[in-house]
């Protein structure tokens, strides 16, 4: 049986980068072994190991039995000869996904309260309960140590990605009123392209961000207008303003010479309205029911363009279960080898061809479609973000 306590006080007491040791240790005390806590990478196509007993290998994603655990978000069972039982949760906090957590667990008592049929109930959720903990843990570490950054990149991050991935506020959320996920690609050579959100009790605040140029100055430049856009909004400044500010921050740095394309959002859960900032390239497209159309607002300068800009607030109205996908040009205006623009049909279809998968996927599904049309040698990045709406019950 597994002790929780046990385990939490083990995690709770370990140094930073010992956490998948300390989880290790304290389940094997309790007689659970082949315990195996795997990272996703920031590509989001395979799994690597973080520690454990050899031979630990990194895994596909879409290939192996931890992939569909970290895909779909539930426990996966496999049977041993010996009786015991392979059990993989996926350790996950709040919607963003970081990876798995697998152990071997003892047969049930076959009281048929096993959450396979094979394994004790009560030990299964108690090692979902673990893997949560261990995510919350490990997003406590990286402020101490670079370990499981480290294990989640299978190939070295140019200096720019690595700017972009510490500026984001991670790959997902979820709460009762709204699923997202976010993506970027290339994951590991991501310049301008970025997004931020935020949330309160009345709302969520989105917004998607590219910023013009190359290497480290799209990457520095979308840093500043981001962070700008973060100073306006904890002041507790509107929609309309927080764009204005951030337009002064990258005007006076650059005096119109670079300036970055915005995206700027706010949803009210409570009465489903959505007040938006349109100042550049990001699309939004909406999928209700079986119908999918772009959602047009009137456009507006980009952040830095010019000085002062004044910017106003339009908004749209969401019904519970709409889809939201938003796209930077670097995937609704990617280029085929024969020069072909990817366009509002391949979108539209990529968009239908997702409706089933959950907003965290989604954003990985579109990219794959893109970067199967797009030319190899294309240098442009892309964001793409889907926010499922469900309002807040009552409203």
């Amino acid at each position: 049986m597994i002790d929780y306590p046990t385990v939490e006080r083990a995690l709770r007491s370990a140094d930073p980068e010992a956490l998948p040791e300390a989880v290790r240790a304290a389940l094997l005390g309790m007689g659970i072994d082949g315990v195996q806590v795997h990272l996703a990478d920031y590509a989001l196509r395979v799994l690597a190991p973080v520690g454990g007993p050899a031979p630990a290998r990194t895994l596909p994603i879409h290939a192996s039995v931890e992939g569909k655990a970290f895909a779909s978000q539930l426990a996966q069972f496999q049977q041993l000869q010996d009786g015991k039982v392979i059990v993989t949760v996926p350790v996950t906090v709040r919607g963003d996904r970081h990876g798995t957590l697998t152990a071997r667990l003892p047969a049930g008592d076959g009281d048929g309260n096993g959450a396979s049929g094979d394994v004790s109930g009560p030990d299964v959720e108690a090692l979902q309960a673990i893997a949560q903990l261990l995510g919350h843990e490990i997003i406590v570490a990286e402020r101490d140590t670079d370990r499981y950054q480290q294990a989640r990149r299978a190939t070295r991050l140019t200096l720019a990605a690595e700017t972009q991935w510490q500026l984001l506020p991670g790959r997902a959320s979820r709460r009762r009123e709204y699923a997202l996920g976010a993506q970027l690609e290339p994951a590991y050579a991501i310049r301008g392209d970025g997004y931020d959100w935020a949330v309160t009790d009345t709302d969520l605040t989105l917004a998607v961000i590219n910023g013009m140029g190359e290497g480290m100055t799209a990457a520095l430049l979308t840093s500043l207008a981001v962070n700008a856009l973060r100073n306006a909004r904890r002041a507790g400044i509107g929609l309309a303003d927080q764009a204005a500010l951030a337009d002064q921050a990258v005007y006076a740095q650059h005096q119109g010479d670079m300036y970055v394309s915005a995206l700027l959002l706010s949803f009210d859960y409570d009465t489903d309205v959505v007040s938006v900032v349109d100042a550049g390239s990001p699309q939004m497209w909406l999928r209700r029911g079986r119908s999918t159309e772009r959602i047009a607002v009137e456009p507006q300068l980009p952040l830095g363009m010019f000085e002062e800009t004044a910017y106003e607030v339009q908004t749209f109205r969401l019904e519970p279960g709409d889809r939201l996908v938003i796209v930077s040009d670097g995937a609704h205006a990617a280029l085929s080898p024969r020069g072909e623009v990817y366009g509002p049909a391949a979108l539209n279809r990529g968009i239908v061809a997702s409706g089933l998968l959950p907003a965290e996927d989604v954003p990985t599904a579109i990219l794959r479609e893109v970067a199967g049309h797009r030319s190899a040698d294309a240098d442009d990045d892309a964001v793409v973000v889907c926010v499922d709406w469900y309002g807040r019950p009552g409203s």
